[in-house]
Order: C-alpha cells, then sequence, then structure tokens
C-alpha cells in the first residue's frame, strides 16, 4: 500500500495565502482523506460509514477555513475536534495514526501569516477618525512660478502680487504652474502663506526662466574652504555636460539658524540661461536648501517638551544607519512634531515632514516620488490619504512601513523595518530589532 505518511503536513507546509494554492491544498487533503476507505473494513458497497463520512466533512470544512484564515481560533478548534473523533476509528489509527498526530500538532501551532496580519492592521488603520480642525481660510489663487530660493506667486494677468519663501517651497513642493492658494502675511507687504494646493496648469516656456538644480550635495572642507561636487549618491555636479566645483561661502545662514559646514547636505540650483554658465557656471549656482542632519536645537515651550526629547536621548539606539536618506514623515498638517524628525536625524536621515490630511493625489503624489523612505501614522492619517500614500510609495519604489502611534519607539521600529526590508505593519508579529552595541 502507498505511504501516505507526512502527506497531511506536507501540504499544510507548502500551502500559500493565493487561491491556486488554497484550492490544490483543499484537493489534495480531500484525496488523501478519501482514501481511508480503501482498508477500512466499515466499508459496505463501496461507500464510507456515514459517520466517519460526517466527521471528515467536519474536519474539512475546519481545514478549509483554517487555509482561508491561518490562525484562526474557531477554525483550529473545529479542525482539531473533527479530527480526534477520527483517531477514535482503530482502522484509521492504524493506516494514519502517525500523520494524523502530526497533522494535530501542525493545526495546533498554526498562526496568522503576515499578510493576514498586515490586512487586519490596514483595515484598523483605515477606519474613519475624528480629524483635528482645519485651516479653512479662505485665500486667493495665484500660480507659482519657481526661482532660485523661493517663489513668485503671479495673478491672472502675469503680474506678481507676491513672494513665498523657501521653506514653505521646500514643504510643499510647489513647481512653476502649481495653482495655490495664499493670503498675504500680516506682518510682510510683500509675502504671502499658501493655505493649499488647488490645481496645476502648463506655462508657456517664455513665462518662466527655467531652473535645474542638484538636490542632497554633500558639503565638503574646513571653513573657509568649503565646495559641493558630488551628492550622497556619488554623482557628480554637471553642468552642460562638464563636472564641477562650487565653492561655497560657509558664512552662509539658512533662516539664520542652519549653516554650512563640513558633512552639510545642501540643495543647489542654476537658471539655465544663465549667460555666466558658459565661462564660470560655479558663479551661476545658489545654494537653495541646508538639510538640518543633526537633531534640532528648538526651543521648548514647557518643561515636559524638554524632558521628553532628553528622555529619547537616553533610549537604546538599534543598529541603523539611513546615509542621509530622504524620510518622508506622513502625519497630519501641523502634527510633524520635533521628535519624529528628531528620531530620523538621529539615525543620519533627512526628514521631510508629508502632510497625509492632504486628500489631492497630486499633491501627495509629488511628495513622494523623490522619497526614499516614507513612515506613515496611521493615528493622525486621512482615510483617502492612506491609500494615496501607500500606492505612490509603490509606484516609485519608496520604502514602506507603518507606525500606528506617534510614539518614540513604535515610529522608531517603523523606520526600521522600512529600511531593512521587513514587513511594512509590526502588530502581533514577533520582529527582531537588533540593537546598537555599546550604546
Amino acid at each position: 500500500m502507498f505511504d501516505y505518511r507526512n502527506n497531511l503536513k506536507r501540504i499544510l507546509n507548502s500551502t500559500e495565502g493565493d487561491e491556486k494554492s488554497l484550492k490544490n491544498s483543499l484537493n489534495a487533503i480531500k484525496l488523501v482523506l478519501g482514501m481511508t476507505g480503501e482498508s477500512s473494513e466499515r466499508v459496505t458497497g463501496g461507500e464510507l460509514d456515514p459517520k466517519i463520512i460526517a466527521q471528515i466533512n467536519t474536519f474539512l470544512q475546519g481545514i478549509t477555513k483554517l487555509i482561508e484564515h491561518p490562525g484562526n481560533k474557531d477554525a483550529k478548534k473545529t479542525a482539531l475536534g473533527a479530527l480526534h473523533k477520527l483517531n477514535f476509528d482503530q482502522n484509521i489509527t492504524a493506516n494514519f495514526g502517525k500523520q494524523l498526530g502530526q497533522l494535530d500538532q501542525a493545526i495546533q501551532s498554526s498562526e496568522e501569516t503576515s499578510s493576514v496580519v498586515n490586512r487586519k492592521i490596514f483595515e484598523e488603520a483605515l477606519k474613519p477618525k475624528k480629524e483635528k480642525v482645519r485651516d479653512y481660510r479662505k485665500g486667493r489663487r495665484y500660480t507659482v512660478i519657481r526661482a532660485l530660493k523661493g517663489a513668485d506667486l503671479i495673478n491672472d494677468n502675469g503680474e506678481v502680487v507676491f513672494e513665498v519663501n523657501e521653506s514653505q517651497i521646500h514643504d510643499l513642493n510647489l513647481k512653476s504652474g502649481d495653482i495655490v492658494e495664499a493670503i498675504p502675511l500680516s506682518d510682510s507687504l510683500n509675502e504671502a502663506e499658501v493655505l493649499r494646493v488647488v490645481g496645476y496648469r502648463k506655462l508657456r516656456s517664455r513665462d518662466y526662466d527655467k531652473i535645474e538644480d542638484f538636490k542632497y550635495g554633500v558639503v565638503q572642507g574646513n571653513p573657509g574652504n568649503l565646495s559641493v561636487s558630488r551628492n550622497i549618491h556619488g554623482e557628480r555636479l554637471t553642468i552642460n555636460h562638464k563636472p564641477v566645483i562650487v565653492a561655497l561661502d560657509s558664512s552662509y545662514y539658512q533662516n539664520g539658524s542652519v549653516h554650512l559646514e563640513d558633512g552639510s547636505i545642501v540643495d543647489l540650483a542654476w537658471y539655465t540661461g544663465d549667460v555666466r554658465l558658459k565661462k564660470d557656471p560655479a558663479s551661476a549656482v545658489q545654494i537653495r536648501w541646508i538639510y538640518e542632519t543633526e537633531q534640532p536645537k528648538r526651543i521648548s515651550k514647557t518643561k515636559k517638551e524638554k524632558s521628553s526629547r532628553e528622555n529619547t536621548q537616553k533610549l537604546a539606539q538599534l543598529d541603523m544607519n539611513l546615509h542621509y536618506q530622504r524620510v518622508g514623515i506622513a502625519v497630519g498638517d501641523n502634527q510633524n512634531e520635533a521628535i519624529l524628525e528628531g528620531i530620523v536625524n538621529r539615525y543620519n536621515g533627512i526628514a521631510i515632514p508629508i502632510d497625509a490630511f492632504e486628500g489631492k493625489k497630486k499633491v501627495i503624489e509629488n511628495q513622494i516620488k523623490d522619497l526614499d523612505i516614507v513612515i506613515l501614522v496611521t493615528a493622525f492619517a486621512a482615510h483617502d490619504s492612506t491609500w494615496n500614500i501607500r500606492e505612490f510609495a509603490s509606484k516609485y519604489h519608496v520604502k514602506f512601513a507603518v507606525s500606528s502611534s506617534k510614539g518614540y519607539q513604535a515610529f522608531e521600529r517603523a523606520l526600521y523595518r522600512a529600511e531593512n526590508g521587513m514587513p511594512a505593519y509590526e502588530g502581533n508579529q514577533q520582529l527582531e530589532y537588533k540593537m546598537l552595541k555599546n550604546n
């Protein structure tokens, strides 16, 4: 007689979560169990005893549900109950006792797969959440014309009405042609605050000066002798197909706080039509943005905030180095607190906030497409944006993970999972997070 030992266990171990694998496994189990009647003395007229048939049917129902929903408690209970009743039959036990025992152990050890856990957590994350109070101020609509630093806002007549500083442009990833709603700043005559992006229109080439940029350039040298020639990926700075070294002024400060030094990461920009590009291209290049690559030094509003940041410095550190990768923190509007940016900076990453309450797909796509990693904080994300962020992270091959809360450890672990190709959702899985030695 053919040896069926270990067959059932092998079937379960080789079962995947896709529909084809589930169907094949179910058919294989039916075939194996159906053969129990070959040598059974309880076969009458070529058919199994009705009681045995009922027990097998119950077992198949339970094992089918267990394959569809690994680790399901009710399915395990049903399958084990029917399996134990089958063990009471001497003929079945004589032929399949060892295999049924192994199957019993396999059913008891069945656990939820990562895909099941991910689906549960993601469905939970997508449940409607109470949104924070949003800024519903109404502004007039203007078209963005990008400058080397900042941008101009023009009206329908092509007249420059306001200027926007680089900080706003950088946070919103605005480009020439974006249509925005903005209101004038109360303490300035010519500057405006951008409230939201509402659309885009293609501009004629004569309507604006084209700009090229060099992102994430690495500053090298000593004070008074700083320069940029490569970016964090080792790519050379080239202008008109020629390598260029751009000297930088070490006395330059961004917003009066962030300064240049050896190891700083900067964005550079220049007008493609600048006449200086032919003879002295380096003179046409300007610093557009300096990234904060160290723990931000912020003035605490309360003693509680100060204590919280001090505690984060004392926590054990994971074995991780982001090597100045761009990390998008997808949280709600004005929810990108210093502690999350501090975690990214602690592991040598570049923190870039993403407004996860902004539901417009084009805006979210623009924020994500140039990132290396994106961490979604589900506790503060809007329903529509959650799907959009996951979609564009996949489209642009951006490493992605989910933090179920804004807590230090949850966010830090999500960052670790994204960087190391681990499951996006932690859930109840037992995942290994390696700690930095001698920390």
